[in-house]
């Protein structure tokens, strides 16, 4: 799958302004800071599509942009210590709204490499199976670690979260590593969307 276009549609902030579109929406989610923006932008083959920052808790609305075969929603980013606790509840009450109301071909899910899964993380996984959302695994930031922890670490991660390793896609959005991967895992979903 190529990329040839991605550009910004919207920011949503409430469950009634949901995005509606006939294209396969793929969402991204993780916690904050985990490298979502800079993912969107490696995906988009742009640098500035999705605003990253050094600042956790960026994204504190459901951004919509248009990547020509699918609409990808960014999430926002969940356990963020810094915000007060009814900013974190609006941010619960529309993560779960959109999980359990919107049709996703697929959710990225991404967990940072060097890191174990946090509570945030097992509970997203959760979350994901009971509303049966089809999801993949992202390990971000790979470049952070030498080639041959690699594996070893996806292993980790995939016992603590109880999927198969084959699930886990790791990933640097500096290097452009997974990349090809992630988008196939992408075409996959979109494929069978359009099959059924």
């Amino acid at each position: 799958m190529k990329i040839k276009q991605a550009v910004f549609i919207t920011s949503v902030a409430s469950a009634d302004k949901f995005y509606n579109t006939n294209k396969p929406i793929i969402a991204v989610a993780g916690k904050s800071n985990v490298g979502k923006s800079s993912l969107i932008n490696m995906l988009a083959n742009q640098k500035k599509l999705a605003k990253t920052s050094v600042t956790p808790g960026r994204t504190r609305l459901i951004n919509y942009f248009d990547f020509g075969e699918f609409v990808l929603a960014d999430l926002p980013g969940y356990g963020f210590a810094k915000v007060s606790k009814e900013e974190k509840k609006k941010w619960g009450a529309l993560l779960e709204s959109f999980l359990s109301t919107q049709k996703i071909s697929l959710l990225l899910s991404l967990v940072d490499i060097r890191h174990d899964p946090t509570s945030d993380d097992k509970m997203m996984i959760n979350y994901l199976y009971h509303y049966q959302v089809p999801f993949a695994l992202v390990a971000t930031k790979a470049d952070k670690l030498g080639k041959t922890k690699i594996k070893p670490r996806v292993k980790e991660i995939a016992t603590d979260l109880r999927v198969g390793f084959a699930d886990i896609l790791p990933s640097s959005a500096q290097t452009g590593f997974g990349k090809e991967e992630i988008l196939g895992v992408i075409e996959q979903a979109i494929n069978v969307e359009i099959e059924e």
